[in-house]
């Protein structure tokens, strides 16, 4: 048992080490959180080869023979010391890599000296909207539906909910915390490599909790103050004639293809209703309000409250008239 569970618990750290468990890493929380992981891959896999070479030894070694199926075991009284040496060991084990936890939450959640970016996350069901601080120290009236942020400056995150349980989560940022609605939570994070990487709900919150995603653009920091700059100007007016054109896009990049069926924009999401058939004969003031208060009239077979109903903060006024525009022109003919 003994060579058995050496050779099995060295092969088995060596895997646990060499499989690529995360995304790259894109924050500098990320590596003593990995550091952790492995850690804890050390001392897991053997303790759990252990158990399992025991009992499978347990098995072979002590199964029921032929004619024993009336047969008692013998009686074995308990040896102290043993059971003395197999509970502080786990004991031990378990205060160490606590305490080892325990120092590197409180390293990962350290404020810097600096003044941090402050981000309000808002989840909704079931999408995500974010809310940046101005130059003059008050909050600008523009949502972003993404996340931009800058790199190598520490980000601070307010998480809010507007109705159920969502969970904030970058993964290439390895933190995450619940939103909880009535509550604020926040959590700090400083981005260390330029990129875009997926933002998910790791919290089930709906049946539109799979396409709860977004995306997180890290930035240089010029670049960053450039795009702050440009939303607190708030949008420019786009004119109707370039509108149209952008409408498709729009429909796809907003998340309503991800939650929608229409043909013309190759959309084949199954969560809200189909709007090949549901908008057929509508008009645009139908569907207009359909985008701005969706749950002001609800298909049959759905439920209030899967689509979210912020539409209007995330879209500009033309943005939304362009994808009425869209919808109406395309499911003109079923």
């Amino acid at each position: 048992m003994l060579v058995i569970g050496v050779i099995v618990s060295a092969l088995g750290i060596a895997a646990g080490l060499l499989i690529d468990w995360f995304p790259m890493a894109a924050s500098d929380e990320a590596k003593p959180i990995d550091t952790l992981w492995d850690v804890l891959i050390i001392f897991s896999v053997p303790i759990f080869v252990l158990v399992v070479t025991v009992v499978l030894f347990s098995v072979w070694k002590f199964r029921m023979r032929p004619g024993e199926e009336f047969l008692d075991g013998p009686p074995i009284h308990g040896n102290t010391r043993l059971e003395i040496v197999w509970t502080a060991i786990p004991a031990i084990v378990l205060v160490g890599l606590c305490t080892y936890a325990f120092l590197v939450l409180r390293d990962v959640e350290k404020a810097d000296a600096g003044q941090p970016v402050k981000v309000r996350v808002v989840g909704q069901q079931f999408a995500w909207s974010f809310h940046y601080m101005g130059a003059n120290g008050k909050e600008i009236a523009a949502a972003s539906p993404q996340l931009y942020v800058p790199v190598g400056k520490q980000v601070e995150f307010t998480l809010q909910s507007k109705d159920v349980l969502h969970d904030f989560w970058v993964p290439a940022f390895r933190i995450k915390k619940d939103a909880v609605p009535g509550i604020d939570t926040t959590y700090r994070i400083t981005p260390n490599r330029i990129g875009t990487y997926p933002i998910v709900c790791a919290e089930l919150c709906g049946l539109g909790h799979s396409t709860m995603r977004g995306t997180a653009h890290v930035m240089s920091q010029r670049a960053y103050a450039a795009w702050l700059q440009k939303l607190s100007a708030g949008p420019k007016p786009a004119a109707p004639a370039q509108a149209a054109p952008d409408a498709k896009a729009l429909f796809t990049s907003s998340g309503c293809a991800a939650c929608h069926t229409l043909a013309d924009a190759n959309a084949k999401g199954t969560v809200g209703p189909d709007l090949d058939k549901v908008l057929k004969g509508k008009d645009p003031a139908f569907i207009k309000t359909s985008i701005v208060n969706p749950d002001a009239q609800i298909a049959p077979g759905y439920q209030p409250g899967i689509m979210p109903g912020n539409f209007s903060q995330q879209l500009t006024p033309a943005q939304i008239d362009a994808i009425v525009k869209y919808l109406s022109d395309v499911t003109k003919g079923g």
